[in-house]
């Protein structure tokens, strides 16, 4: 009988149906199985052998018959005249990393080269001595007025820059150092050039004989290969409390314009004494940068918000940018 039933199977579906009438948990060999078990025990040793023998007389016919219907189904596709080989393939839309992350490992792979180490996991909660205090920043600085800052009680604060990390690099005290500290930072700021949230990374050198012509050497560097080409930049007199002597350096643009890209220093002698570093031997320099500043002058953006509105349309031009 099911010798029949699977000659006149035509497809792998009527097969795996055919399967499961007699094979399957509610099938007839289960089912005769278990009648055998009110037999005594030699009957039912005995019908349960013959049994299995026909059991695996079923399953070897049906893989016989799977193959062969495999093989017909192979067949009969390869011998189709109407398949159009010149269509083209038809490709999954994968997704790209966020311009704003492509920028930052693009940044990070520049001052590599210039002989940096990055510093991750910054804390991105910070307490009010790291932020502010040990920075040289004065109580009465407008950075620490609730209108600018995230606090979460008198002490606690979403950090404002990422040059936090650099007292605690500071406060481990291997010297020298040389790192850069990518980052998320946090100010009440919102328009077409600021964000509440943003990324910053901040660089650091604390060495022997480290001068502002080293700060020069290593802006000057960092620009014609971010951009690359030879850039025409300056140094314009700026204020930080935790640099000394302080600037900010701005590029020509190409309407013949000056725009301001970061802003750098000396690290002021009262930072490092703090942590009972002798300023007469060693001297150091800071430089930070908005990433986002820095993707805007990149890609002639002008509205910082478009990154972060999660328009595909916006950021699938970005595809084949930066990813580093």
């Amino acid at each position: 009988m099911f010798k029949t039933e699977c000659s006149n199977v035509k497809t792998t579906t009527e097969l795996d149906k055919l399967r499961i009438k007699y094979l399957g948990r509610k099938g007839l060999i289960p089912y005769y199985i278990k009648k055998f078990q009110s037999l005594v025990l030699i009957e039912r040793k005995y019908f349960c052998k013959k049994i299995n023998v026909v059991k695996n007389k079923i399953y070897t016919l049906i893989n016989i018959k799977k193959i062969f219907l495999e093989d017909l189904y192979t067949q009969k596709k390869k011998n189709t005249p109407y398949i159009d080989i010149s269509l083209p393939g038809r490709r999954s839309d994968i997704g790209a990393i966020h311009p704003i992350t492509g920028m930052l490992y693009y940044i990070e792979s520049i001052f590599c080269q210039l002989g940096f180490q990055i510093i991750y996991n910054g804390f991105e909660v910070e307490d009010q001595y790291h932020n502010f205090d040990a920075l040289n920043i004065p109580v009465f600085h407008p950075a620490r007025n609730m209108q600018d800052t995230f606090w979460f009680n008198a002490n606690d604060l979403l950090r404002t820059q990422t040059s936090n990390m650099q007292i605690h690099a500071l406060e481990k005290k291997k010297l020298p150092i040389k790192i850069i500290m990518p980052g998320k930072v946090y100010r009440k700021d919102y328009d077409q050039t600021h964000s509440p949230m943003f990324h910053q990374i901040e660089g650091l050198i604390i060495d022997k004989d480290i001068s502002f012509s080293n700060l020069k050497w290593i802006i000057k560097n960092f620009l014609s290969i971010f951009f690359e080409k030879k850039m025409t930049f300056r140094f314009r007199a700026s204020y930080f409390p935790f640099t000394v002597l302080s600037a900010e350096v701005d590029i020509m643009n190409h309407s013949n314009s000056w725009l301001e890209v970061l802003g750098c220093g000396m690290v002021h002698p009262n930072i490092l004494k703090q942590f009972d570093i002798d300023t007469t031997i060693y001297s150091g320099l800071a430089f930070g940068m908005g990433i986002e500043r820095m993707i805007m002058l990149y890609y002639g953006v002008n509205d910082l918000r478009a990154f972060l509105k999660n328009d595909l349309k916006f950021l699938q031009q970005f595809k084949q940018g930066r990813y580093y």
